[in-house]
Formats: C-alpha cells, sequence, structure tokens
C-alpha cells in the first residue's frame, strides 16, 4: 500500500551504474563466444541495449542494473509497456538488418553490491509479450 511512497523515497541509482551494467553484460556475452552488433542502438524513442550474434542466434540483450541501495528485481522492471517498446525496437531492428534464421530476448540482470562482486542473472529467451490468460 505504502510502496509508491518507499519508491520515491529510494536514492536513484547513478547513470554510470547502467553504463556499468551494460559493459558486464557485454563481457558475459563475450566471454560465451557472442560478438556485439551494437550498442544502444536507438530508433524514435525505443532502444535496444546489446544486440549480439551468439552461434548463429541474434540476441537482444535488455540490461537492467541495480544497487543494494536501490534494489527490486531487475526482471519485474520489464513490464508490459517496456516489452511493448522492446517489441517496437526489435521489429525496426529486423526490418533494417532483415529476418534471422532465429533470435531471442534475453534480459540481463546486475545486481552492484558495495564491497562485493556483481552478481549477474542472465534470463535467456524471455517472451516479448506474454499470452493473457483467461
Amino acid at each position: 500500500m505504502l510502496g509508491w511512497l518507499l519508491r520515491l523515497l529510494r536514492p536513484r541509482p547513478s547513470p554510470d551504474l547502467g553504463a556499468r551494467g551494460e559493459d558486464l553484460a557485454a563481457e558475459l556475452y563475450l566471454r560465451r563466444g557472442a560478438r556485439i552488433l551494437a550498442r544502444n542502438w536507438r530508433t524514435g524513442r525505443e532502444e535496444l541495449d546489446l544486440v549480439l550474434l551468439e552461434r548463429g542466434v541474434l540476441v537482444f540483450a535488455e540490461v537492467k542494473a541495480r544497487t543494494a541501495d536501490w534494489g527490486g528485481a531487475g526482471r519485474r522492471a520489464v513490464d508490459r509497456r517496456k516489452r511493448l517498446a522492446l517489441r517496437r525496437a526489435v521489429r525496426a531492428w529486423l526490418r533494417e538488418a532483415g529476418e534471422p534464421a532465429s533470435w531471442r530476448l534475453d534480459i540481463v540482470e546486475v545486481l552492484v553490491c558495495h564491497g562485493r562482486p556483481p552478481r549477474i542473472l542472465h534470463h535467456v529467451g524471455t517472451p516479448l509479450l506474454r499470452r493473457r490468460r483467461r
């Protein structure tokens, strides 16, 4: 009930946190043998954090970086509105680059805690839109 007030009182993450999270996510993919095709690719108001090629699969990665102070599950931040924006961005990329044999959307959560190594959760193949329940 007071969740909205608590969200207002939380300290905002630094602007560098997002860039650091994207760097760590990019390193994760590079260690897995992926090739980065684009970072922060924009079309209109929409943005794709990372576009990669991993073992012949085109990967669109949405990176959500948090600190222990900011907290919250990054995966939950990719709500219906964000999924629609990602869907528009993915479609724009595919129109420009051509339809590949296969592609997927990943969500990479990066939790940065002071004094400890960052924790990375990699959600592979996240659906762009969830099906409605009846």
